[in-house]
C-alpha cells in the first residue's frame, strides 16, 4: 500500500532526463496517483526558459515515457500557468514532490493552501540526480552538449 493517495509535482519536461525519471519514480513509489504539472510555453517564457519543444510535444513525450517506464502508472497531466497549478486547489493532494533545488516551493505552496483553508501538504524532497562529473543533470547541460540524458559526459575539452 502506498504512503499517499495523491501527490503533485511539476516541471518543464523539455528534454526528459534521468533527473526527471528519478523524481517520477519516487512519486510513483509513494503514491497511488500523481498529478504532473507541465509548464505552458507562456509560463516557461516568463521564467526565462526557452524550451526546445512546444507544450504539446512535451506532453506527448512525457506521456509516452510514463507508459513505457512505469507499470500501470496512474497519473494526470495538468498545464501549469503558474508555479503550482492544481496543487493549490486540489484538497486531496497530500504531498508535493520536489528536488533539492526546488524544496522551498513546498513552503510557498503550504502558505497558499492555508489561505484557501486547505490542509498543508507534506514536502518530499528527492535528491538531485548527479551526472558522472558530480554536478547535477539538467536540460541546460544536455542542450549545451555537456552531458547526455543519463548524465554521461559528452565533452572532455571544456
Amino acid at each position: 500500500m502506498s504512503k499517499f493517495s495523491l501527490v503533485a509535482m511539476g516541471g518543464t519536461f523539455d528534454i526528459i532526463h534521468k533527473g526527471h525519471l528519478t523524481l517520477l519514480s519516487n512519486a510513483f513509489d509513494i503514491s497511488d496517483k500523481v498529478i504532473i504539472g507541465i509548464t505552458s510555453d507562456e509560463f516557461a517564457a516568463k521564467k526565462g526558459k526557452i524550451p526546445t519543444n512546444k507544450y504539446d510535444q512535451r506532453f506527448k513525450n512525457l506521456t509516452s515515457i510514463l507508459t513505457k517506464k512505469f507499470p500501470d502508472p496512474l497519473f494526470e497531466i495538468s498545464k501549469l500557468e503558474n508555479d503550482f497549478g492544481p496543487a493549490v486547489l486540489e484538497i486531496d493532494v497530500e504531498a508535493l514532490i520536489v528536488s533539492d533545488e526546488t524544496s522551498n516551493q513546498g513552503t510557498v505552496l503550504n502558505e497558499l493552501r492555508t489561505k484557501k483553508n486547505l490542509p498543508p501538504v507534506q514536502v518530499v524532497t528527492v535528491p538531485m540526480f548527479l551526472a558522472k562529473d558530480g554536478t547535477r543533470i539538467s536540460t541546460t547541460r544536455i542542450k549545451n552538449s555537456e552531458i547526455d540524458i543519463d548524465g554521461n559526459l559528452l565533452s572532455i575539452d571544456k
